[in-house]
């Protein structure tokens, strides 16, 4: 089907069955959301329905599919949209503990490797990935996103992207992406899920949208409006955003989506007052597919004859999404995906992964384990908890795939005798257990205290106001340190948590995540020592939730602190700094950065600046460890940021060995957004610095003047 071949179509579609493209219905998958126009046999016989979301497998689809190519009045096929955030049968680490790999090439990898799983199960397209710039670990959607830096979101994007779509959209193991939550989720006011984000235009511009604006330029197949308001205006009727900086700004001619039920919830809002004006402004914004409030089928009709409805948006809409069912190849064949094979599991990729992923926040000297330790005591909740494993967003996954934590210790230690008590449940008041748990402490070698949340008090609608440990488990955790056995704390989240004292009192503490099918092998082989721990925080971690939200970015105060001058930006009842700094992670190894260099002191626009370091292992196992590049400008026209990251690299270093790590940045890198929030390289100097993550103090600096 060609273009024309659209257009024809389109000229013998009734009002009815353009609007039935462009309504997306459940069909008895998973829910997000008050279930409404759910998806009948009479409905998609008549044409009100375009497209399913999360409906999956051959039987089910095949059968969805045959009823709308072979009777309908013009037999257009249905898409299927199924959340894959992070893997289909084969469960990856979730998004935010992949991220700490930094590792793109990764990225794309596990992206392309659950788009297979999930075009054999049916899927056209997934609802990820998620965009979504956090820095409010309250805000449970953060375990779905990249972290709180936007070059971080950028790569991310770009990565996933490519992973989902592949080189050719119609391919059978291609699935089209969708950039969510387009835009501002993650500056929810209080970390609270759905509500409102306010925030400045530069704010929005540096921070927010440029993640979307690669996953665009990468040939993203669709955008997902966001729940939320921004600046007062809902992101579903936003027109600025929608139509003006997605469609004008960026060319961006694929789909635009609401979120579950977000067209209706517009009176929810405040800005309609019934369906038939939630329908025009969502219309009117540019929103082309209703995901299941039915507000366009039921109530779109009426809006033109009111005069605040356009036919020629509703034929733009419906022409964007039939240029989406051809570039997947739908047209050509409706059951490309439904019957491909399924490919084998990817379980050595998540074990990959896993392994990338696991963060060594702190660590005495304890692990890896010594060769002495005999017995281990296994403490805590999340010890023997599989099913927490996956994660807070799987629809297929099997929960079995994954090994907990016990028997990833037992079968990487088999020489090792190996208790397990849980103490307490996860989110429980019962304290009948700690005694027993205490007692198997005492009698121990060693103790790995497996503590955290569940997989779903992290994700959508799974908003903490205090995230620290939930339930008993601090009481848990206070028994065994006071058992005298040295104890290794392994923490399971969507979020950093609160945990100073833990930090403070454990020998070593690890950031474990929810790592899917790899966790127990994983997480085993970090303690042991047969795996460097190579992860890295892609978010900074509060040791207190009133520093919230917190990110290395921010702007420099009036009254920095930097002296004991009661008056400065400070708090009185804690530190400024945050318990773990972003890119933070230790290894086994020690890795020393010195001889920072850069091959000229001044530059021009359109020229590039090589900038190198040596890295130097001191010890004598093998080392990976992944270097930050940053800048920042002295002075600006608007206040800079205190670090800005501008690259990373990952490097791996043999016992003793010294190597270069080296980056090349061009002079357009360094521009800030002038008042217009156009790009525009301003002369004077900058600081070049790098570092092993953004602590301002440990960072190497060299000095680099523009003469733009």
């Amino acid at each position: 089907m060609n273009r024309d071949a659209i257009e024809d179509l389109l000229a013998r579609m009734t009002l009815a069955e353009k609007l039935g493209q462009m309504t997306m219905s459940p069909a008895g998958g998973a829910k997000t959301g008050p279930v409404r126009g759910e998806a009948t046999t009479e409905a998609i016989r008549a044409g009100e329905v375009g497209s399913l979301l999360n409906i999956w497998g051959k039987a089910a689809t095949e059968g969805f599919q045959k009823l709308a190519v072979e009777e309908t009045r013009l037999g257009l096929p249905l898409f299927f949209g199924v959340d894959v955030l992070h893997g289909h049968d084969t469960v990856f680490p979730i998004p935010i503990a992949e991220a700490s790999a930094f590792d793109p090439d990764l990225w794309e990898k596990t992206a392309r490797a659950a788009a297979a799983e999930a075009a054999a199960d049916g899927a056209d397209l997934t609802f990820a990935p998620m965009l979504d710039t956090a820095r409010d670990p309250r805000w449970g959607r953060m375990a779905e996103g990249f972290g709180e830096d936007p070059l971080v979101g950028m790569r991310f994007a770009a990565a996933k992207v490519r992973g989902f779509q592949g080189g050719d959209l119609s391919s059978p193991a291609a699935i089209a992406a969708t950039a969510k939550h387009f835009v501002g989720g993650g500056a929810a006011l209080a970390g609270r899920e759905y509500a409102a984000a306010d925030m400045s235009d530069r704010t929005l511009h540096e921070t927010y949208l440029p993640p979307f604006r690669v996953a665009i330029e990468s040939g993203c197949a669709a955008v997902m409006a966001a729940f939320n308001s921004v600046a007062g205006v809902p992101m579903t009727a936003n027109v600025p955003l929608l139509r003006g900086y997605l469609r004008e700004k960026l060319g961006f001619d694929g789909v635009i989506m609401s979120d579950y039920a977000a067209i209706e919830e517009l009176i929810d809002h405040g800005v309609a007052a019934d369906r038939v004006e939630a329908a025009a402004l969502a219309l009117k914004a540019g929103v082309d597919i209703d995901m299941v409030s039915g507000v366009y089928l039921s109530a779109l009709p009426e809006a033109i004859s009111r005069g605040i409805a356009d036919m020629r948006d509703i034929d733009a809409a419906v022409r964007r999404i039939l240029a989406l069912k051809m570039k997947l190849g739908l047209f050509d064949d409706p059951f490309r995906r439904i019957r491909a094979t399924k490919p084998l599991p990817a379980i050595d990729l998540a074990l990959e992964a896993a392994r990338g992923a696991v963060t060594l926040l702190t660590n005495d000297g304890i692990l890896p384990f010594a060769d002495t330790v005999r017995r281990i005591a296994v403490v805590g909740p999340l010890a023997d908890a599989k099913a927490e494993m996956v994660g807070p967003w799987t629809l297929a996954a099997d929960p079995q795939q994954c090994a907990s934590i016990l028997e990833g210790l037992r079968a990487a230690l088999p020489d090792c005798d190996i208790g397990f008590a849980p103490g307490v449940f996860i989110d429980g008041q019962d304290v009948g257990g700690i005694i027993e748990a205490q007692a198997l402490c005492e009698a121990a070698d060693l103790v790995i205290l497996c503590v955290g949340e569940a997989a779903n008090m992290s994700g959508e609608a799974a908003s903490r106001a205090n995230p620290g440990l939930p339930g008993r488990q601090q009481q848990l955790a206070e028994a065994v340190l006071a058992s005298g056995r040295p104890v290794v704390a392994v923490l399971f989240s969507g979020r950093p948590l609160m945990v100073p004292f833990l930090a403070e009192k454990a020998r070593a503490l690890v950031a474990a995540w929810f790592l899917g099918a790899g966790a127990g092998r994983a997480v085993a082989e970090v303690l042991a020592g047969r795996v460097d721990p190579a992860g890295r925080l892609p978010v900074t971690w509060p040791r207190a939730v009133g520093q919230i939200p917190i990110h290395f970015s921010e702007r420099p105060a009036s009254r920095p602190l930097e002296s004991d001058d009661p008056f400065t930006s400070k708090y009185i009842d804690t530190s400024n700094d945050p318990l773990f700094p972003f890119g933070h992670g230790l290894s086994y190894a020690k890795v020393r950065l010195d001889g920072l260099q850069l091959d000229r002191n001044e530059f021009k626009s359109g020229e590039r600046i090589r900038v190198t370091v040596r890295a130097e292992n001191l010890s004598s196992r093998p080392a990976v460890e992944t270097v930050f590049l940053f800048s920042r400008d002295r002075v600006a026209s608007f206040a800079p940021q205190v670090l800005e990251l501008k690259d990373w690299a990952k490097v791996e270093l043999a016992p003793g060995e010294t190597a270069t790590v080296a980056f090349t940045l061009d002079a357009e890198d360094l521009a800030c957004l002038d008042a217009a929030l156009t790009p525009r390289l301003e002369p004077g100097d900058f600081d070049i610095l790098v570092g092993l993550s953004a602590d301002r103090r440990s960072l190497l600096s060299a000095r680099l003047r523009c003469r733009a």
